[in-house]
């Protein structure tokens, strides 16, 4: 009998020590054979990986992985090659998949078992690395399984080598021109600087100091700092292209979706943008089988300037001028710019408020509400006998929730669902507000880095006893004369019930320009 206990705590015993084995040399010269041959300038062929032996192996010796005897530099290199390899076997075990965002709790929620202990992404960075060791080189040599981290690099993480292969890798980051993006008088950081500032310094300025001290050439506190979106597009062979110099430039960089302007995207904080937008509506009326009797034209322009107050909170005002003119008969629909003859005429500002724009989830970068509450100004805005009506003589709310897509390299989808109630408080025929919801799709397409070119269909119901509707759909263009200048053409075929009971027709010309200042 003691002889049989005896044995079996031998096997017991011998068990544990296989699952329990301390970290040597053998366990870093695996995971650079590994990275060496996997990792092919930054990025990995994550479909070839699913059936791969070597990535089952290092997980088993991660997960019973023995520390107890090594020393912190072991510690060190042993965490960050954790990291990254589960980072990689997550993204495979999910795979396909076109960004770690699609996988839910895949840094928060997700546990992994590494050297025996239980805990989720999140923890072995902060807990076991960033925490203990108070450094902030980790954040480029940790890689998030996307194109807007730094890197991942074609070799293992070792002890020996670790301090020199950190500073190596903080510098070639903080001297690459897209991860550090520099223009005359502007700043754009990566916002791995926004998320983790404490590990680069108390405020703005710990945080140029930290990269200063590792780049070439100095940037200075004078400019103006901003963060750019960061790519969550998984670092996938496929998501990438080999650029003239042999170095992999990441798709969405590379492509012409690159440098286009985000509609959907709150502005940086300490940044201002200035939109004008000019909106001539004009509708024909009276049509008799031959010819229409009547047209009705309205030139809007629109203003409105946003402040960042923060990277994701926006504010700023907006405010409209409007000119009317009805005729009788045939005429020109840009009539209504000039001074001449018209059946009635009327001009004037006609609304004035504040406006904010807010980007409430942090993983969906291109995802903002905005809402603007803008009070009449004037008086019988509405009409009377002698002045046709201009505007409404209630207060109008209206929100916007905005979406924005990548498709590939040149191609995206801009989605927009609207809240609009108009002609608040205006009580002369007692309380009538008028509330719709606007649907808008933008499909658009960029040839180059500088032009735009897109189709856009709307429709809009109006929630009344009458029920009401419009629909338009037409197609646009914007150019981008440089990052903060840009145009914009917009043609749109309107209509409404009105129009489709009477047999009218109606059309949009618009034309915006977009300064960032």
């Amino acid at each position: 009998m003691k002889n049989l206990i005896t044995t079996i705590a031998l096997i017991l015993i011998a068990q544990l020590s296989l699952q329990s084995q301390a970290i040597t040399k053998s366990f870093f010269d695996e995971v650079h054979s590994f990275m060496s041959t996997e990792v092919t300038n930054g990025t990995l062929n994550y479909a070839s990986l699913q059936s791969n032996s070597t990535l089952k192996s290092l997980m088993k010796q991660i997960k019973g992985a023995n520390l107890d005897q090594a020393d912190d530099a072991t510690k060190k290199a042993f965490y960050i090659n954790a990291y990254n390899l589960h980072v990689i076997n997550q993204a495979v075990s999910n795979y396909p998949l076109s960004s770690v965002q699609e996988v839910k709790g895949f840094f928060d929620g997700k546990k992994i078992t590494v050297a025996g202990r239980n805990r989720t992404l999140n923890d072995l960075e902060k807990k076991e690395l960033l925490k203990p060791y108070n450094d902030g080189r980790l954040h480029f040599v940790l890689v998030c399984g996307a194109l807007g981290c730094p890197p991942i690099t074609n070799f293992a993480y070792r002890p020996e080598q670790l301090d020199a292969q950190l500073d190596k890798q903080t510098r070639l980051a903080l001297n690459d021109k897209n991860f550090i993006q520099t223009s005359p008088g502007k700043i754009g950081l990566s916002q791995i600087f926004k998320w983790y500032p404490t590990d680069f310094g108390k405020n703005l300025d710990g945080v140029l100091d930290f990269i200063n001290k590792y780049r070439n050439t100095p940037l200075s506190k004078s400019d103006k700092v901003s963060y750019y979106n960061y790519d969550w597009s998984l670092n996938d062979i496929s998501n990438a292209t080999t650029s003239v110099n042999g170095t992999i430039i990441p798709a969405s960089a590379s492509g012409n979706n690159s440098a286009r302007y985000i509609v959907s995207s709150t502005i940086p904080e300490g940044s201002v943008e200035l939109k004008i937008f000019n909106n001539l509506y004009t509708q024909r009326t009276g049509y008799d089988g031959e010819n229409f009797s009547d047209r009705g034209n309205f030139f809007t322009t629109t203003l409105s300037a946003l402040y960042g107050l923060h990277s994701k909170f926006n504010v700023g005002i907006n405010t409209r001028f409007r000119r009317v003119s009805n005729d009788v008969g045939s005429s020109s629909a840009f009539k209504v710019l000039g001074n001449g003859e018209a059946f009635s005429r009327r001009q004037g500002v006609t609304a004035f408020g504040p406006q904010i724009r807010y980007a409430p989830v942090d993983a969906w970068e291109n995802f903002s509400i905005q809402s603007s509450f803008v009070f009449a100004i004037g008086d019988e805005l509405e009409g009377n006998g002698v002045d046709p009506f201009i505007d409404w003589n209630g207060a109008t709310w209206h929100t916007q929730f905005f979406n924005d897509f990548p498709i590939g390299n040149n191609f995206s989808l801009f989605t927009e669902i609207d809240l609009l109630i108009e002609d608040i408080g205006n009580r002369n025929e007692g309380f009538s507000n008028r509330i719709s919801t606007p649907v808008i799709a933008i499909f658009s397409y960029n040839p180059n880095l500088k032009t735009t070119l897109y189709a856009i269909s709307g429709f809009s119901p109006f929630w009344q006893s009458d029920f009401d509707y419009f629909y338009q759909y037409g197609a646009g263009a914007k150019y981008q004369f440089t990052p903060d200048v840009e145009i914009e053409l917009l043609v749109t075929d309107f209509t409404n019930k009105f129009l489709d009971d009477t047999g009218g027709n109606a059309a949009t010309f618009n034309l915006g320009f977009r300064f960032n200042l």
